[in-house]
């Protein structure tokens, strides 16, 4: 089996395009399809079917795709034993213009010479992103595990940082004007929030907060991307979302959207980063430290019930040290 094809496949997988994969791996877009079609060939199953917006994995092609990581994250391995120096540090982030992505940005600008390799891992449930990382295929994630107790054994989740919400309104929306908003006041108001997944961390999130503040947030309909969400904003006299006060969003500027902080209490998403518990890649320490140099969350501040819990068993471990 010719494993850049494989590594073709892999890449094509984690962006959904093949021109990306193309760029990433330094080749054609052709030559991705080539080496794509010939995989299909040996396999004598399709991988991918192709859409208006690039390609997606078939069942068949999401089967393979875990077993085709594996084979990627080996020759890596075996390539990297023998060459002089280390490997870049791969971390996965939820996604290019998330508060993730934006956090490991500023690190790196203070740093560039950080070798970095930073991917979004197409998967939405934590559990497989944690086997990932204990596989080697990655060598960090920006995910959370809710049940700590899930936990592969050699995979451990540290505090990374938190990103408080604030709430994305049109120009016509009731509260478009306020420069602050309470949870009290969204009560009532329609929260669209769309690609709220089963088994996602962030769908246990958006449960708990709507149960927590009695909140209307729903995520109906088909998930377009974030640029149809944004118009349907800028059109919309009602509906309303909530993004991560460092996730970073563009939109033109006629679209006149208004970032509303959320206070008493605020709002917060905890972001933790899985790594292996053993043998960590050395240039995560520093990320880490990082990430203490954040500006706090407030001290009044609502936190979905695993974190909760989890600051208060950190605080009870650091009173019995004092």
């Amino acid at each position: 089996m010719d494993t850049e094809a494989v590594r073709s496949f892999v890449r094509a997988a984690e962006f959904g395009q093949l021109q990306h994969a193309a760029d990433e791996l330094g080749v054609t877009q052709q030559g991705i399809s080539k080496r794509v079609a010939a995989l299909e060939r040996e396999l004598a199953v399709r991988l991918f079917t192709r859409t208006a917006r690039g390609v997606e994995l078939t069942l068949d092609g999401q089967a393979f795709l875990p077993h085709a990581r594996s084979i990627v994250a080996a020759v890596d391995r075996a390539v990297t034993a023998v060459r002089p120096g280390s490997r870049a540090l791969r971390i996965d982030v939820l996604g290019l213009r998330s508060a993730q992505a934006v956090v490991l940005h500023d690190y790196w600008r203070s740093h560039p010479e950080t070798e970095l390799d930073v991917v979004t891992l197409r998967v939405d449930d934590p559990h497989v992103v944690a086997a990932a990382v204990r596989a080697g295929e990655i060598d960090a994630s920006f995910r959370t595990v809710t049940d700590p107790a899930t936990l592969p054994p050699d995979v451990r989740m540290v505090h990374a940082f938190d990103s408080p919400l604030e709430l994305l309104v049109g120009p016509r929306h009731p509260l478009a004007a306020a420069r602050t908003v309470t949870p009290r006041q969204l009560r009532e108001r329609r929260i669209w929030v769309p690609g709220i997944v089963p088994r996602s961390e962030w769908a246990e999130f958006y449960d708990q907060l709507a149960a927590a503040f009695d909140l209307r947030i729903d995520a109906a309909g088909p998930n377009f991307g974030t640029e149809v969400l944004l118009d349907a904003l800028a059109d919309s006299a009602d509906v309303a979302t909530l993004v991560g006060s460092r996730d970073r969003y563009l939109w033109p500027a006629s679209h006149d959207l208004r970032r509303i902080p959320i206070v008493d209490p605020a709002l917060v998403y905890p972001l933790s980063l899985m790594l292996p518990e053993t043998d960590p890649h050395p240039g995560l320490r520093a990320i880490i430290e990082h990430f203490a140099s954040l500006t706090p969350i407030p001290e009044t501040a609502w936190l979905p019930a695993w974190a909760a819990a989890a600051r208060r068993s950190a605080d009870e471990i650091a009173d019995t040290r004092r």
